[in-house]
């Protein structure tokens, strides 16, 4: 069962949203963000990315530019377009926290939102894949 929110979302839509968080965030840190950065941080073949990156560029949700840092790359830019539909998402996915939780008490939304973010946080500081870290055993 999916929450209801408005409007519905899609499975393009989820793909898409990943798509703009992620370019959303490398602007946010100043990082650029290549095709290939993408499909690193997604763990999937550049093609695959290369794919959800033109989706996003025919709806209009992304734009190529090239590179500040070095001119031969291009990188990824959120559109006015895009933005929007980011904003879209999010208050979707406000609609959906909200409805889940509607019968929840006010202290347990907020320590469960408390602990969500404490998880985003630790994940955020996993290093990247093939950096050699392994987990810990026996943990």
């Amino acid at each position: 069962m999916q929450a209801p929110v408005d409007p519905p979302s899609g499975p393009k839509d989820l793909k898409r949203n990943l798509v703009l968080n992620i370019v959303d965030e490398a602007a946010e840190t100043d990082t650029e963000m290549t095709v290939g950065g993408l499909a690193e941080h997604l763990l999937v073949d550049p093609s695959v990315a290369s794919r959800m990156v033109s989706d996003c560029i025919s709806h209009g949700y992304l734009v190529r530019a090239a590179s500040q840092q070095d001119g031969r790359r291009t990188v990824l830019h959120l559109t006015e377009e895009g933005l929007a539909l980011l904003n879209r998402f999010r208050h979707q996915q406000r609609q959906a926290f909200e409805f889940i939780t509607r019968d929840w008490p006010e202290a347990e939304r907020l320590e469960f939102v408390r602990l969500l973010l404490k998880y985003t946080d630790s994940t955020a500081r996993l290093p990247a894949p093939g950096a050699g870290a392994s987990p810990q055993q026996g943990a």
